[in-house]
């Protein structure tokens, strides 16, 4: 076989793909005759055929009428019956490497990770769960990694920005734990915002372009549990200008900001100082001083804005619409945490239990 894809144009001597049997399907199902179907998709109607033989079952149906029951067979074909028999039938010849007969699969994969910025995680699970493509072309993460490395794709390690980000910290010269802590510490929060099973929690930073007086910077609020993200723009990193920003985003809630927002962990940055003044629905937690992990979500969360945003690069070019764009994107990926669904559906789906929960 050579390579499973879309097109149709002729290809003589060559196996059908897994999407021609699959156009067949539907043919058969319009009652289109081999030789009618052969013409659609420009290919000999013996190869038809041989394949809409290889790909037919037989069905039993069940009838009951004036108390009898009368059992009718009728031949069904099927693509996947089709494809099954092929790949015995080609087991026979040898094996071969996944990615010679999955061509469609590596296109595809390569779009997803050099244009849409995909980790090869999300592009293997995504294509399996939605049943992009037949199973068998299908390769698990690590092969996906290993085609890599390999040069079998187009995508080179450096289009994997958190792979090529990856290197040892230094724990070197961390040792002022003496920094003033702004509220409580984040050794006082409940273990269930730990475990990422509640709704609200949110984990708050800033994401600087230059390091200027002047410079604007990301507002960035991810929710734990769905790591659905907020971003704003805003003109500085001052106290004030955080504070405005999100007085403005909770008068928005109509008084249910202590049901979205139920708690806030932030960093001991001064920026930060009166989150605990923000609301008395809200509680803030502090983490330690030099402790970035302990935000963890939103530290991933960075990695996937810097794809967009590198650093050092002014963001006073970068205008609202740009921002809303990234915000969107990092929505709409689909996250192995949520089980390859996205922020966005995740996220609706705890808003609408919350409206259930408000309304019982």
């Amino acid at each position: 076989m050579t390579h499973v894809n879309t097109i149709t144009e002729s290809r003589k001597g060559k196996h059908l793909t897994f999407a021609e049997m699959k156009q067949i399907e539907a043919y058969k199902k319009l009652e289109l005759s081999n030789r009618a179907i052969g013409r659609l998709l420009d290919r000999n109607y013996q190869t038809i055929n041989n394949n809409v033989k290889k790909g037919t079952v037989t069905q039993v149906q069940k009838q009951t009428q004036n108390g009898k029951s009368y059992f009718y067979e009728r031949a069904v074909y099927f693509a996947d019956v089709n494809y099954d028999v092929y790949e015995k039938n080609r087991s026979h010849c040898g094996r071969r490497p996944k990615w010679v007969d999955g061509h469609e699969f590596v296109d595809w994969a390569d779009q997803k990770m050099r244009q849409d910025k995909w980790s090869p995680d999300v592009v293997v699970n995504v294509a399996k769960s939605e049943a992009f493509f037949h199973e068998s072309i299908i390769p698990s993460t690590s092969t996906l990694y290993h085609w890599i490395d390999s040069g079998i794709m187009q995508t080179k390690n450096m289009d994997l920005l958190e792979k090529v980000d990856r290197k040892p910290r230094s724990t070197k010269g961390k040792g002022h734990r003496n920094k003033k802590v702004h509220g409580i510490s984040i050794e006082e929060r409940p273990e269930s915002v730990n475990q990422r099973k509640e709704f609200g929690h949110w984990e708050i930073d800033t994401v600087i372009g230059k390091k200027k007086a002047d410079e604007p910077v990301l507002l960035t609020l991810v929710e734990r549990k769905t790591t659905f993200e907020l971003l704003f723009k805003i003109d500085g990193k001052r106290a004030t200008q955080i504070d405005d920003t999100l007085q403005h985003m909770i008068s928005q809630l109509n008084g249910i900001e202590g049901d979205i927002f139920k708690t806030i962990t932030s960093d001991n940055g001064s920026e930060f100082s009166n989150l605990s003044e923000l609301s008395k629905e809200i509680d803030v937690y502090y983490c330690h001083p030099y402790a970035s992990f302990e935000r963890g979500t939103s530290e991933n969360q960075h990695k996937i804005i810097r794809r967009f945003l590198p650093k050092h690069e002014s963001l006073k070019d970068v205008n609202e619409d740009q921002v809303k764009r990234v915000q969107q994107w990092m929505n709409d990926y689909p996250r192995r945490n949520q089980n390859y669904k996205t922020p966005h559906q995740a996220f609706v789906l705890e808003l609408q239990k919350l409206q259930l929960n408000l309304v019982a």
